[in-house]
């Protein structure tokens, strides 16, 4: 078998264990963005995954911060793990049944359309125009996660909502991927010792909602998941199916993954009505009249006889 190199995180997506959390970010997500209502919607990264499909917004697009390469590629087979895979462009599918009476993981499903291309520390959007913003691992690989959180505030209107998802470092992937780091120093063969993708740098769940709060967001939920052991194999990932049961229920802070729905508070701000155009005719008021007449003067030491 070839050495295992994880260049990024596009080419980590192609793994069994990257289909797995692809599938399940796919999963939760079409659940968070189906009841978000408004105009304009944008999607921050990662084409492999289509965060707005669920969403009803009429204005949906896809933001990457590199060119992309185009889907016509020919059809060819693959070996990832202990499984074959036939890629068709940037879909996945496999050829191999289930393995020893567990189910498969489901293919990867294709890559979305770009729309446009931009940095994400510097939008090309007003400020607050935009209704819904979902960044999938977008702050993880972003140069200034600080600079494209405030770059988000800014382009969202009051009450606007934006979706994160990222890899969790208080996890079993995440140790593992702290030990591949340290190994590495020592390794001839550094890249191979990591098991998540080398590039970007993890948020914990506690320092992304102790940002979040610093730029007057509200975290309106949030969930993790994939709980199963950070194999690379597909029949060992199949063989774990249980443990995302028992880890939702036992240990649920410690999934490989989680996402955030956070909306955008801004103080004093009053909703109101749609407002009325020109102004109202002022209406008629009672008003004191003090007129003095000097004829009907009425003398109190008078005699009223």
């Amino acid at each position: 078998m070839a050495e295992r190199a994880i260049i990024g995180l596009a080419d980590w997506l192609e793994t069994p264990a990257g289909c797995y959390v692809l599938h399940w970010e796919q999963t939760h997500l079409d659940l968070a963005v189906a009841d978000l209502f408004g105009f304009h919607a944008v999607q921050l990264g990662l084409p492999e995954l289509d965060a707005l499909r669920a969403n009803r917004m009429p204005h949906r697009w896809l933001a990457t911060e590199a060119p992309t390469q185009p889907a016509s590629v020919p059809v060819q087979t693959a070996i990832a793990g202990d499984a074959e895979f036939a890629l068709m462009g940037d879909a996945k599918v496999a050829l191999v049944g289930e393995v020893d009476g567990a189910q498969p993981l489901p293919p990867t499903p294709p890559r979305t359309a770009v729309a446009l291309h931009c940095d994400f520390d510097a939008l090309p959007f007003d400020t607050a125009s935009l209704d819904l913003l979902v960044l999938p691992h977008a702050l993880e690989l972003a140069r200034d996660p600080h600079l494209a959180l405030r770059e988000v505030e800014r382009v969202l209107v009051p009450e606007g909502r934006v979706v994160i998802v990222g890899f969790n470092p208080s996890s079993l992937w995440g140790l593992r991927q702290w030990l591949g780091r340290l190994r590495r120093r020592f390794s001839a063969h550094p890249r191979r010792e990591l098991f998540l993708p080398a590039d970007g740098e993890f948020l914990s769940y506690r320092r992304l909602r102790d940002w979040l709060r610093l730029l007057s967001f509200e975290v309106e939920a949030g969930r993790f998941g994939c709980y199963r052991p950070p194999l690379g194999a597909q029949k060992w990932l199949a063989r774990f199916a249980w443990a995302d049961r028992v880890g939702e229920r036992w240990w649920p802070v410690f999934g490989a993954v989680y996402f955030v729905v956070a909306v955008k508070r801004v103080r004093g701000l009053r909703l109101v009505g749609l407002a009325r155009a020109g102004n109202r005719a002022p209406h008629a008021a009672a008003a004191p009249v003090t007129v003095a007449n000097q004829n009907n003067k009425i003398d109190m030491n008078a005699d009223p006889a």
